[in-house]
């Protein structure tokens, strides 16, 4: 199905919007081709504020009207036990927000920004959205995450090189429960190491330590600058071990 196709039947839709590559692309596609188009964010403990503010950057770019929801994630207790289907309890909780959200508006058609490109057979939050009818448009068009990025530099959006980025709740081992205070010292330890350059990277927790992920580009960063990153981290976490794979840029 092409994009004309797609939106000749989906008129009026609501967007769930992240603030990544593939939900901006989505919103462009939206709005140039829907009668009324409007993005929904989800704040939650599990998003960090550098994601809201590039969000924002986008809908004012894009001139689309746009409602901030807030979920309370961490009081859900199926989500907070962190087991391995943890992403269906947690999209489920979000995309009802969103989706009541939508409701009240008047739309009956919600998109999402799953691409071509990604694997869904171990994404149990992507079988929430099927439950949910939640429509992937980017995934029936067949773009790729490459060709999505195309676009995006394309139409010169702010996100076209940001990097995939997952919740921070990916970051806790499976099975440890999730906690305000392991999600605030990630976001905290992250947002340093990006304000000195660091891009494609991650941050695992690892019982009071932490394992740091890189991409090719950042290993040499961290070599120049390790008394540096050393002194960053050390107030959040006892120990940071270095994972020497190479991180996939994204």
């Amino acid at each position: 199905m092409t994009e004309k196709e797609f939106f000749k039947e989906n008129k009026n839709v609501a967007v769930a919007f992240s603030g990544g590559v593939d939900s901006s692309v989505l919103l462009l596609l939206a709005k140039r081709y829907c009668e009324n188009v409007k993005a929904y964010f989800v704040k939650s403990s599990f998003q960090p504020e550098f994601e809201y503010e590039d969000a924002l950057a986008v809908t004012r770019l894009l001139d689309v009207e746009t409602e901030v929801i807030r979920v309370d994630v961490l009081s859900d207790k199926d989500i907070v036990k962190n087991p391995d289907i943890r992403c269906y309890y947690c999209k489920k909780r979000i995309f009802e927000a969103i989706c009541k959200a939508a409701e009240k508006d008047g739309f009956n058609t919600v998109l999402e920004g799953t691409n071509a490109s990604d694997d869904i057979s171990d994404r149990p939050g992507f079988a929430a959205l099927k439950e949910m009818g939640i429509l992937s448009p980017l995934r029936e068009f067949g773009y790729t995450k490459k060709q999505i990025r195309t676009i995006a530099r394309e139409n010169r959006l702010p996100v076209a090189d940001k990097p995939s980025y997952a919740c921070l709740a990916t970051r806790i081992p499976t099975g440890i429960v999730i906690t305000k205070e392991i999600l605030e010292k990630t976001e905290k330890a992250e947002g340093c190491l990006r304000n000195i350059g660091f891009k494609n990277f991650r941050l695992r927790y690892l019982d009071g330590a932490a394992k740091l992920e890189l991409g090719e580009k950042e290993f040499e960063l961290l070599y120049k600058n390790r008394e540096r990153v050393t002194t960053i981290l050390s107030p959040y976490y006892e120990n940071v071990y270095i994972d020497l794979r190479e991180r996939a840029d994204e």
